[in-house]
């Protein structure tokens, strides 16, 4: 019987770990181009699980991470010997990124995926000040903070979880809004969102109190408005070993471990 990933390309950080394991998994299996590959194993740690989902986005390939980073919530074990049959056995998690559309202040728009999170934040001393709509309606008049941020499932752990919001199941259909910092209203933590809904963020006096945009790694500075939905229209699969699902890896950090 074929194996389903016979053909195995390989992306690795640069740091001297990663470098070294990709020369040694390579020599023991090779590198097949990644426009053919049935797998793309990626060496480092979270940030570069990031960049390599973004850099195969529409493609459909499956992603396996290994971590040879200082993060690895979203990688596997590090380990030589049997990736093929670890490949095989290998339990498929699949999320859908975020759509952004960020205006700045001389009309110019802006189009960005994020797997994690859109967030935006303040470019000076003083604080933001925002609109938030939900499917249209003005849901919060004016939040004053450094900032706020709408973050997937699988993003809910990263920043979203730094910035005291909820952790959500991967397969949960909600979105996590949690602002950044807040200052008024001063006991408002956030709002849980179901998955289709349509986020409308407007920057208020933005030329005295300007805001950064971020989708995952890339940032629009000087931005007046943002409008955020999950795009179900793409699928990212991520490989994870029996027993470390991300699923799973996302309930145990709800219980500290």
């Amino acid at each position: 019987m074929t194996a389903r990933f016979a053909a195995i390309s390989f992306v690795a950080s640069e740091t001297p770990e990663a470098e070294a394991a990709l020369e040694k998994l390579v020599a023991r299996y090779g590198n097949a181009d990644c426009d053919s590959a049935d797998v793309i194993v990626a060496l480092g740690g979270d940030g570069l699980m990031l960049q390599t989902l973004h850099r195969f986005i529409g493609t459909g390939k499956p992603i396996y991470g290994m971590n040879r980073g200082s993060v690895g919530f979203l990688m596997n074990e590090f380990r030589e010997r049997g990736l093929t049959k670890r490949l095989e056995a290998a339990h498929r998690s699949i999320v859908h990124p975020l759509s952004m559309l960020a205006i700045d202040e001389n009309g110019r728009e802006y189009r960005a995926k994020a797997i994690n999170e859109v967030s935006l934040l303040r470019r000076s001393y003083q604080a933001a000040k925002l609109r938030l709509s939900v499917d249209g309606q003005v849901r919060l008049e004016e939040l004053i903070s450094d900032g706020i941020l709408l973050a997937t499932p699988a993003g809910s752990t990263a920043y979203n979880l730094s910035a005291n919001g909820p952790i959500l199941p991967l397969d949960a259909p909600l979105l996590a809004l949690t602002p950044i910092a807040a200052f008024r209203p001063r006991r408002w933590r956030g709002a849980l969102l179901p998955d289709q809904a349509q986020v409308m963020i407007e920057v208020l006096e933005a030329p005295k109190r300007p805001v950064s945009a971020m989708a995952d790694h890339i940032q629009i500075d000087n931005v007046v408005s943002v409008a955020i939905a999950i795009d179900r229209s793409i699928d990212l699969v991520m490989l994870h070993d029996p027993g470390h699902s991300l699923d799973e890896r996302i309930l145990r950090e709800q219980f500290g471990y």
